[in-house]
């Protein structure tokens, strides 16, 4: 199974792990009942950061479960980041410390060692260093075990720590048991750390992520997991009372029933199938991070304004508050934090990669809103990713404008719609393109919407049996696809098809890219006999569905037309088909996509020699030469052969020389200093005050952007990045002058 397909209940469940680590420091309940709050926040509560430690380890681990290495890379990285996490937390806390005396007290630089490895700076932060430890021994000890015996060794250290901690009463009662443990206090002052404590819940997490771990029967799973949770969470709450009623407890981290009960809640979890969302993890940890900042702003506000009563001695009202301004903090900043991701995993894959797209999801996000300010009052924005996403990544595009509120897509193929399904993307997908009314049962079965292309189709989709969404194409002068407009009674018919849900009519302008005035009259002619088939249908008593009209020329030349959709490609991703194109609305778009590649060689010619195929290109001088690794393999034409076309390197122009080869070509960087293997040379973007533009590579190349982009091969990795593109002395993609709409 996917893995993308079987973790959202994770990823939902760090929202509820979230507050319950916040109920566990503003004891909710505990101006209503202490035994229940004790319940809530020292026993129940308790699972949250196990289950962080447990995804941790379910991401990061499962390659060594799985019989093969894990991946090394991404671990160390985790271990970085959670280390910059921990050294930025530590800052943010540093005001509250020095308010406090935490370093004004006697003893503070002996204990500094122990807190910074062990406690914490501040209470909450002990999470941080043993998330960092607790990774570091899980993966020693499956690097060296089996996951079973790494699994035992794990659990040994689970159990002692567990009598330094809720059964420490038991361990003090034998003096050697107790000599042992103060001896552990002198280092930590908790056995609930990174070396006790946590190891045993990253093990189990990476255990977990082995399918083979798994209750496989589909029927038993949700039954069997309901009950187990049910089981050993009711044992957890009776081991807690016992222990609290007996006083034995130390403190009340580590429960043994602990250790099932996660078990069983993470598997309850894996059931719940989806889209992996990525944004809750952001916004759960960023919870925990602020949530103590947050204590200190609500009593402090609360006593300012005198409102104690109900912001403070109100246990819940405090509780509520608290985990309000939390996640309203954490939802403020997680954009933030998501765009500094970006640009450190755009420059990590640009250092490794031969070549890339690199995506900018900033421009992609100002793109939309400048289209739909200029779309009429009711017309919604149907994003066309076809061609993946016109070469920038569908998937990575189509989820991102889901996240931006677009709830409609335009693709050309079946097997483009089922991709975004499983993929997650909602909405409606439109299919463009002929289906075979074969795979109607696929069109139901992924909630896709087939374009009708004519009276005929629509016959053989109604007789397969299965209800499916249809739009109607009506051919009014492209002489394409669809029903002409004036088969009236035709398209009529298909109104009464009982398996076909009509939930779109619509025409393509075939010359709305074009001003010239015979370009203008068939445009018009179209849109006239779009209308008038409406309005025939209409009177025939026909609800008439949504209805589209607009590409992307259609919007920019036509703005005023009254439809529901307006299908945008090329002009989403900040282009235009060719450089000279003229437009009567113009907007401010950026472009999105870049092509780039590192340099692979540099090297001197002499005078007289030919380079690359054919001998197409001989040096009259010594000529020194660039290799780049990227050619009509990935999607770069070769007709920039022979000097067409150039790419920039230090923010200068080189040619491309000899021919562009499958996957290479060379260009000549004799009149530019200094450039070594390893550097960026950009074939599409900006390099400094330098630019390419993708219009203008098309034309160099003899055909269009929208050909260009949706030929760019799958071997160009897409790196997805949020830098906003800068408009310093920029000279504009569309031209900036917005005019009054016709």
């Amino acid at each position: 199974m996917n893995r993308q397909q079987e973790t959202v209940g994770i990823d939902y469940f760090r929202i509820v792990a979230a507050l319950l680590v916040v109920a566990n420091h503003t004891s909710p309940l505990s101006s209503v009942n202490g035994t229940a709050d004790f319940i809530l926040t020292r026993v129940i509560a308790r699972a949250a950061v196990p289950f962080f430690f447990m995804a941790s380890g379910f991401y990061l681990l499962s390659g060594w479960t799985a019989g093969r290495e894990a991946d090394r890379g991404k671990l160390f990285r985790f271990l970085a980041r959670t280390a910059l996490l921990y050294s930025v937390a530590i800052a943010l806390y540093l005001p509250v410390n020095l308010y406090t005396g935490a370093f004004g007290a006697q003893g503070w630089l002996r204990r500094l060692p122990k807190d910074l490895l062990f406690g914490g700076t501040f209470y909450h932060l002990w999470y941080l260093p043993a998330a960092i430890m607790g990774a570091a021994i899980a993966w020693l000890l499956l690097q060296r075990f089996r996951p079973g015996q790494a699994f035992g060794i794990a659990l040994l250290l689970y159990i002692i720590g567990l009598f330094g901690d809720s059964y420490y009463g038991v361990a003090e009662k034998a003096p050697v048991l107790k000599s042992f443990y103060e001896a552990l206090f002198a280092f930590s002052d908790y056995t609930r750390n990174g070396f006790f404590f946590a190891p045993v819940f990253f093990v189990l997490g990476a255990i977990m992520a082995k399918p083979s771990s798994r209750l496989e029967t589909s029927r038993l799973q949700p039954g069997i997991c309901s009950a187990g949770l049910t089981v050993t969470l009711a044992l957890l709450l009776a081991e807690g009372l016992i222990l609290h009623a007996l006083g034995v407890q130390r403190h009340d981290s580590m429960y043994l029933m602990l250790l099932p009960c996660m078990v069983f809640l993470f598997q309850s979890l894996l059931l719940w199938k989806g889209q992996k969302r990525k944004n809750l993890r952001d916004i759960s940890m960023l919870v925990y991070l602020v949530h103590p900042l947050m204590i200190i702003v609500v009593r402090g506000f609360a006593k300012t304004i005198g409102l104690q009563r109900w912001l403070i001695d109100n246990s819940i009202v405090h509780f509520l508050a608290v985990a309000g301004c939390s996640f309203a903090a954490a939802i403020v900043t997680a954009p933030l934090l998501q765009i500094a991701r970006g640009q450190r995993t755009a420059s990590r894959r640009s250092q490794t990669s031969r070549a890339w797209a690199e995506i900018n999801l900033a421009n992609l996000g100002h793109n939309v809103q400048a289209l739909r300010e200029a779309m009429p009052n009711g017309c919604a924005l149907m994003a066309v990713v076809k061609g993946n996403a016109y070469g920038h990544g569908d998937v990575g595009v189509a989820r991102h404008l889901n996240q931006m509120g677009i709830t409609a897509f335009a693709v050309a193929a079946i097997d483009e719609g089922i991709r975004l399904r499983k993929h997650g993307v909602k909405g409606r997908i439109l299919i463009l393109g002929y289906t075979v009314p074969e795979r109607a049962t696929e069109l139901a079965r992924y909630h896709l919407s087939q374009t009708v292309a004519d009276h005929d189709h629509a016959q053989r989709l109604n007789a397969v049996g299965k209800r499916i969404s249809v739009h109607i194409k009506v051919d009014t002068g492209m002489n394409r696809l669809g029903e002409s407009c004036e088969h009236v009674s035709e398209i009529a018919s298909i109104f009464s098809r009982s398996n076909l849900s009509i939930d779109g009519i619509f025409t393509h302008l075939s010359d709305s890219d074009s001003l010239k005035p015979e370009s203008i009259a068939l445009t018009d002619r179209q849109v006239r006999n779009i209308y008038r088939l409406l309005e025939v249908l209409r009177q025939q008593g026909l609800t008439l569905p949504k209805v589209h009209i607009q590409s992307s020329y259609g919007l920019l030349n036509y703005p005023d037309l009254q439809c529901d959709y307006a299908r945008v490609g090329i002009v989403l991703y900040g282009a235009l088909s060719s450089p000279d194109d003229e437009t009567k609305l113009q907007l401010d778009l950026r472009p999105v996509l870049s092509l780039k590649a590192r340099v692979a060689l540099v090297r001197t010619v002499a005078a007289g020699e030919s380079i690359g195929y054919g001998r197409q290109f001989i040096t009259e001088r010594d000529t020194r030469i660039a290799v780049l690794p990227i050619g009509y393999g990935d999607g770069v034409p070769r007709s920039l052969s022979g000097g067409k076309g150039h790419a920039l390197i230090h923010g200068c122009p080189a040619p491309i020389i000899g021919r562009v080869c499958m996957d290479q070509l060379m260009v000549d960087v004799t009149e530019l200093p200094g450039v070594e293997r390893g550097d960026v040379a950009t074939l599409i973007g900006r390099d400094g005050s330098a630019e390419i533009t993708v219009e203008q590579a098309a034309a160099d190349a003899g055909t269009i952007a929208n050909e260009l982009l949706s030929r760019l091969g799958s071997r160009v990795e897409r790196v997805f990045c949020y830098a906003q593109e800068p408009n310093a002395n920029q000279a504009p993609r569309v031209p900036r002058k917005r005019q009054a709409r016709i």
